[in-house]
């Protein structure tokens, strides 16, 4: 049996080729080969953690099971994933017919009676010291949030001393365990279901013809700015950056140019296309350079006035029927389209930083956005490779809206005297990639003092309040001590040069040292939180997908993925249990855990967010 592979071979397809005697894949370069299934919280179910360890022993096995690697054609021929390749699907065919005449009596080696694993199996001293070691460095990775990994670890490592058959009831056991588990079913709703979703535009207008970015204006290059140039040129989109100076747009578009040679050294990308790339950018600080764009994205400073001076600027020399866009992350949308002359054409498309790294985009529909503005925002972000997520306009939109809760949240508890390390690790034990200090520093404190100071002045012009948060007591501080966050230098963490950062000693003597609450107490005010403002973003319409609510939150700020998104924590906790837990951390710590009214009618009608 050969496994002629024209496409993709993952997962279930991957070790249906491994039960053949041996494969062939067609050099295609959409193609990817591997086993991805923990990244679902579960583990190859149909013989992968049997078959491949036998094919390229324990150790070499090992990262693609528990980590899910994938690999193009050539990668994958190089660490024997596949045994040959192909350039044409008629050569591919007729490499699998010259193999199996040639091989009558093919078997694969487990099928030996003389069969040894390479490397040996878990007897074999050499391994048998290693095995121990495994499981304790993956729970290190996942603190124990993620049980995949290990079930992976030991079905391996068990099936390595039995027979084929029974290594096979061994592995569909660990495989039913991981399936009946919440994690499996938190991940698989969010990286499968929601993900399919959104990718399948079921947030896009419909009736609206696709839309293709020809040429794209790029207003402001600073990071921001010059991450949105690079991810759109390498989408073989013409880019003009533009800034106040040439000196700034060439710097700008030097970002792009560091990007395209790193990806060069790697053997990524050849000399040749990193230049066609750079020849897609066209610095300047010309304001009509952006004539003709059909699309115009501002990325400037964080100010009102600057933004709007920005937009008159570029509507007057525009395409007329071109989309103008901000990447504001906090700014209303609804405000900043008052300074165009065509509101309906206003849009909100929020990046992530770095660009480059980040796989999210968060698209803003004003009070005045039209379908086919929100339409054309939608497929540009799909052309450059990124997942959408469409919200209605709100002071903070929906991700940096709650995400500025979490960061709040352990802020406010080195204002209640808690330990900073123990805050921080306890960030990252409820399961977010960084702990809210460093996250804190990562994107300015200053920048959040900015953000509220312009938040009471929008505030105080409506004749409204913002209630009080103990966070910023010790944002204040930090602000009155000169300690800006990381960019700055100083912030939470000190940030010696040539060596690795660590939490500022004087944080410790701001305020007066509590006794440590329980561990479980700072992970649900951190995961409670976060989930309380989604519900609130879903009762007043910020949020109208479920989906786009689950997955905004992991993939824009890095929610605790084994929960599978922030409205599926509330599924996956129960809604009666949650409102309980909830109005328990309302009385501790105050009116930020009210629990939202539709929570509440939810939870009456035994409804729950779908």
């Amino acid at each position: 049996m050969v496994a002629a592979l024209n496409g993709a071979a993952l997962g279930g397809g991957y070790e249906l080729a491994l039960a053949c005697h041996h494969r062939i894949a067609l050099k295609n370069p959409k193609a990817e080969f591997g086993l991805p299934e923990v990244m679902l919280g579960l583990l190859p179910g149909g013989g992968g953690t049997v078959r491949l360890p036998r094919m390229l022993g324990l150790q070499d096995s090992l990262p693609f099971l528990t980590e899910g690697k994938k690999l193009k054609a050539e990668a994958a021929l190089r660490a024997k994933l596949v045994d040959d390749l192909a350039e044409t699907p008629e050569e591919m065919i007729a490499k699998a017919k010259e193999w199996i005449k040639a091989n009558p009596n093919a078997k694969n080696p487990w099928d030996d009676k003389s069969f040894k694993y390479p490397g040996g199996n878990t007897r074999s001293p050499k391994i048998a010291g290693m095995i121990p070691i495994v499981p304790a460095m993956a729970r290190k990775k996942t603190y124990g949030n993620y049980p995949a990994p290990i079930a992976i670890i030991a079905s391996v490592a068990e099936g390595s001393v039995v027979d084929i058959d029974t290594a096979s009831r061994i592995e569909s056991r660990y495989f039913t365990y991981l399936a009946t588990g919440q994690v499996s079913k938190n991940m698989t709703n969010a990286f499968w279901f929601n993900l399919n979703k959104i990718n399948g535009g079921g947030s896009r207008p419909k009736g609206v013809e696709k839309q293709v970015t020809k040429k794209l204006g790029v207003i402001g290059a600073g990071m921001m700015g010059s991450g949105i140039a690079y991810v759109s040129a390498m989408a073989g989109i013409e880019v003009i950056l533009r800034d106040t100076t040439m000196e700034r747009a060439e710097k700008g578009k030097a970002y792009s140019e560091m990007l395209v040679n790193k990806r060069v050294k790697k053997g990524k990308m050849t000399k040749e296309k990193a230049q066609e790339v750079l020849d897609r950018i066209i610095a300047t600080d010309d304001a009509n350079a952006v004539a003709g764009a059909d699309l115009i994205i501002e990325a400037v400073f964080e100010d009102r006035e600057i933004k709007g001076n920005v937009t008159k600027e570029c509507e007057a020399v525009m395409d007329s029927t071109g989309v103008y866009a901000s990447n504001t992350s906090t700014l209303p949308i609804t405000g900043l389209a008052k300074a165009s002359v065509r509101p309906e054409k206003f849009i909100g498309i929020h990046f992530f930083s770095p660009v480059d790294k980040m796989p999210l985009v968060e698209i803003i529909k004003g009070e005045k956005t039209d379908d086919e503005t929100l339409a054309k925002a939608f497929d540009y972000v799909k052309q450059i490779g990124k997942t959408p997520i469409v919200v209605n306009d709100s002071r903070g939109f929906y991700t940096s809206r709650v995400f500025s809760t979490y960061v709040l949240e352990g802020i406010a508890m080195i204002g209640e005297g808690q330990n900073p390390q123990y805050v921080e690790n306890t960030g990252h034990q409820a399961g977010m990639p960084v702990g809210p200090l460093a996250l804190t520093d990562e994107v300015s404190i200053s920048l959040i003092d900015h953000i509220r100071k312009q938040t009471i002045k929008d505030f105080e012009a409506e004749g409204k309040s913002i209630p009080d948060h103990p966070a910023y007591v010790v944002i204040d501080k930090l602000i009155n001590l000169d300690r800006k966050g990381k960019a700055a230098g100083a912030g939470f963490y000190e940030y010696p040069e040539g060596s690795k950062k660590f939490l500022w000693p004087g944080l410790n003597n701001l305020f007066e040292q509590a006794e440590p609450l329980a561990q479980q107490e700072i992970i649900d005010r951190l995961l409670f939180i976060q989930a309380i403002e989604t519900v609130r973003c879903v009762e007043e319409g910020v949020i109208e997908s479920v989906a786009d609510a689950n997955i905004g939150s992991i993939f824009g700020w890095g929610f605790a993925p084994y929960q599978g998104g922030t409205l599926q924590f509330v599924n996956a906790y129960g809604f009666d249990k949650f409102i309980k837990r909830a109005e328990e951390l309302q009385a501790k710590y105050g009116d930020r855990f009210a629990v939202p009214q539709l929570l509440k009618d939810k939870a009456a009608k035994g409804e729950i967010f779908k």
